[in-house]
């Protein structure tokens, strides 16, 4: 069964989208490659493109320093929790596959 799709469309100038289209031949990317993983790495909370992502956002005025600050720590803390505990999706699948095969009846 084929999953629902949804457009993301916005506008750029001709100058910007010649370079864009430049770079991801450079880069032997797709626009579709380029935008998933972006968007990937920013729901994923990616470390390396939070800390563009916190530069952008003060750059161009967005939340206070002490806002940036606050959701950076929780990012860090999250990522802790999740090493400590070892709950990565692997791990998570992980413990639902050990569940099931002891308990086959639930």
């Amino acid at each position: 069964m084929s999953e629902t799709k949804a457009k993301i469309m916005f506008s750029v100038s001709p100058r910007i989208k010649a370079d864009f289209k430049l770079q991801l031949q450079y880069d032997s990317l797709t626009q579709v490659k380029f935008f998933s993983a972006l968007m990937d790495g920013y729901i994923n909370k990616d470390s390396d493109l939070m800390v563009y992502i916190n530069k952008f956002k003060k750059q161009i005025g967005v939340q206070n320093g002490v806002q940036r600050n606050k959701i950076t720590r929780n990012i860090k803390k999250a990522t802790e929790t999740k090493k400590k505990f070892a709950l990565g999706d692997d791990e998570v699948d992980n413990i639902f596959d050990i569940l099931e095969k002891e308990h086959p009846d639930l």
